[in-house]
């Protein structure tokens, strides 16, 4: 500092002395917040590989910490930290990605690893089957320190209740001998099958898909990639691909086959193939004036613009469906097939396979397919990766999902713009249910005559219905879309079990509302129940019968919205809290709760809010009678 002398003269006045000075600069020079040490850090090198030179891909992200909570079974936040550095990500955005997903649980310090995790379905189905007494009984049966018996929303097996998973096992139509016998076994994986199983899926028309309950397998047997290409399979994609077919007329024989998404939705699959193909082909044009659309056989020149990807949608986390499951760990390839044919048709440069956490065995099982595939290829293939979701029921949601492969927090978008615009990585993307592929091949095989030759009461094409609850033969049942519930249950389910009458019935899983025995004669298919304030969705049937509440399998269905809202939007988080416990009096208040309705549809930001009050104005519309009020 500078100070002016008697005579007007400046003279220097020490702030500091030198050493001072260099400390100040060393203590400037390190980095702020908690910083990573070398084992973990090696620790996550020997997991994810070293860097590669533009570094770790920011959508590798969940992946990674897959990796991490496999190795671990949790996730250490000195890893977190390490795990940040090497991919050169804020650790915030870490933390808040690893603490959004269910199955990622974060453990701080010194604290120890959780033991053995046993889960415990607690979906409607399971309850019905006896799931509460499941849980109440397994802590003392197991009797360890070890081991921790915790809930779990419905995990996909529905047909097979109750279910217990140990750690990635399930154990079917659990008890509490079975689940201790799998502990003390220490078997935690899911066990493998052969592939050289035979699996027509048309020749089920009509037919149970599932076999009957004491014949149900955890891993049944599958069509492997030899066995596949030995029935005829990817003989289609090749003759396609090598030219002999323009893709007008693949476009054209799908929108004559009626076939819709089969993930919910119910949109028009030829239309989307259309929709997509040609926003991409106006995206190509603003890159280039010249370009082409992609043909499909793998990313275009010239850089990603043009580029149009698909995501596939195998969350299937809607409560009482699992049809995606049964055809999936029966007959891969043909899902496969169909997914190819999709991206010849519309120009898809990479394909993304969006696969939920519990379904281990199908994971294993698609990696080691997709391996073949790839090592003998029967036509040039797009890209193709395979993410694992982390147990968010929020990324069954089409945006969501985008967001979840993308490594982030699987929150929906605002939109427009929509995904067929602006979808994964910014790009034109194709967003398809795993079934809705998965009856591609058949359908030009066959033709579209054959798919939408089939219905019942005026509706037209096949439905895969998830049937579980109060039925003797609960699982797949392949029927005509235009089914009655009582039709479904006595043509397909061998009827209800002894001592049981039809009582209600939800159409569409959790969200799809609940209708009464009386309404057990309208037909089942889009926009064939939004009259009565219910919709079909994923086709996911839960039967309840005399025994039964709807009052009950409406807080269950509450009780996992509350669960899965991810929080984003106040009406979702808020409301479906609001809503439990409003649910739990002995006698609901219906003003209250349906102003709770009201706001949730009209605010908030994706399907799970909007839809989540259905259950409640099915049971203050038909079932007032249990609740002490008149409707």
């Amino acid at each position: 500092m500078n100070h002016a002398g008697r005579k007007g003269e400046v003279q220097a006045v020490a702030v500091a002395t030198v050493d001072e000075l260099r400390e100040r600069i060393r203590r400037k020079s390190r980095l702020k917040g908690r910083q990573a040490d070398e084992v973990s850090l090696a620790d996550i090198v020997a997991l994810i590989g070293p860097k590669p030179e533009g570094g770790h891909p920011r959508d590798l992200l969940i992946e990674h910490l897959h990796k991490l909570n496999d190795a671990y079974r949790c996730l250490h936040d000195r890893h977190l930290v390490a795990l940040a550095k090497e991919m050169n990500i804020p650790m915030a955005e870490v933390y808040e990605v690893a603490t959004f997903y269910h199955h990622f649980e974060v453990v701080r310090g010194d604290a120890k690893a959780p033991g053995l995790t046993v889960r415990v379905c607690d979906g409607l189905s399971c309850e019905l089957a006896g799931a509460k007494e499941l849980l109440t009984k397994l802590p003392a049966i197991l009797g360890r320190d070890d081991v921790r018996v915790l809930t779990a929303p419905c995990v996909g097996r529905c047909e097979q209740a109750p279910v217990a998973v140990v750690h990635q096992n399930p154990v079917l139509r659990a008890t509490p001998e079975s689940v201790a016998l799998a502990v003390k076994s220490r078997i935690t994986t899911q066990p493998k099958s052969s592939g050289k199983s035979a699996f027509d899926p048309a020749a089920l028309a009509l037919k149970s898909v599932s076999p009957a309950p004491s014949q149900q397998q955890v891993s049944p047997d599958f069509v492997g990639f030899d066995a596949y290409k030995a029935q005829g399979g990817y003989r289609l994609v090749a003759a396609l691909l090598s030219g002999q077919q323009e893709v007008e007329p693949i476009i054209k024989t799908m929108e004559d086959s009626g076939l819709r998404g089969l993930g919910g939705a119910g949109f028009p699959a030829g239309r989307k193939w259309r929709i997509v193909r040609e926003q991409g082909a106006a995206e190509a044009r603003r890159a280039a004036p010249s370009a082409e659309i992609p043909s499909g056989d793998g990313p275009p020149a010239g850089g990603p613009r043009g580029v149009i990807y698909m995501a596939v949608n195998i969350d299937e986390g809607e409560p009482g469906t699992f049809k995606d499951r049964t055809y999936l760990e029966r007959d891969p390839h043909r899902f496969l097939e169909g997914m190819l044919i999709a991206a010849y048709a519309v120009g898809v440069g990479a394909c993304y396979i969006y696969l939920r956490d519990e379904y281990h065995g199908c994971r294993a099982l698609l990696e080691s397919e997709l391996a073949r595939l790839q090592a003998d290829p029967p036509c040039p293939l797009p890209v193709i990766e395979l993410r694992r979701g982390a147990g968010a029921y929020i990324c069954g949601e089409e945006s969501a999902m985008i967001e979840s492969i993308e490594g982030k927090r699987g929150e929906p978008r605002m939109r427009p713009p929509y995904i067929a615009q602006v979808g994964l990585f910014g790009r034109p993307t194709l967003e398809h249910n795993f079934e809705t592929l998965y009856w591609v091949r058949d359908i030009f095989n066959k033709g579209a005559s054959w798919f939408n030759g089939f219905g019942a009461n005026g509706r037209k094409g096949l439905r895969s219905f998830s049937v579980s609850g109060r039925v003797k033969n609960p699982g797949v049942k392949l029927a005509p879309a235009g089914i009655t519930m009582r039709e479904l249950i006595d043509q397909y389910c061998g009827g209800m079990p002894d001592g049981h009458q039809l009582y209600a019935y939800l159409p569409g899983g959790a969200s799809g509302g609940i209708l009464p025995a009386s309404m057990g004669d309208i037909p089942l298919d889009f926009d064939t129940l939004q009259p009565y304030g219910c919709f079909i969705g994923s086709a996911a049937v839960i039967v309840l019968s005399q025994h039964d509440k709807a009052r009950d399998a409406a807080l269950n269905m509450m009780r996992f919205f509350e669960h899965e809202s991810c929080g984003q939007c106040t009406p979702c988080r808020v409301g479906t809290a609001k809503a439990v416990k409003l649910m739990q009096a002995p006698v609901w208040d219906n003003v209250t709760l349906e102003d709770l309705n009201q706001v949730m549809i009209d605010a908030s930001i994706c399907g799970l809010g909007q839809a989540a009050p259905n259950p409640i104005r099915s049971v203050q519309k038909y079932f007032a009678h249990e609740l002490g009020v008149k409707a």
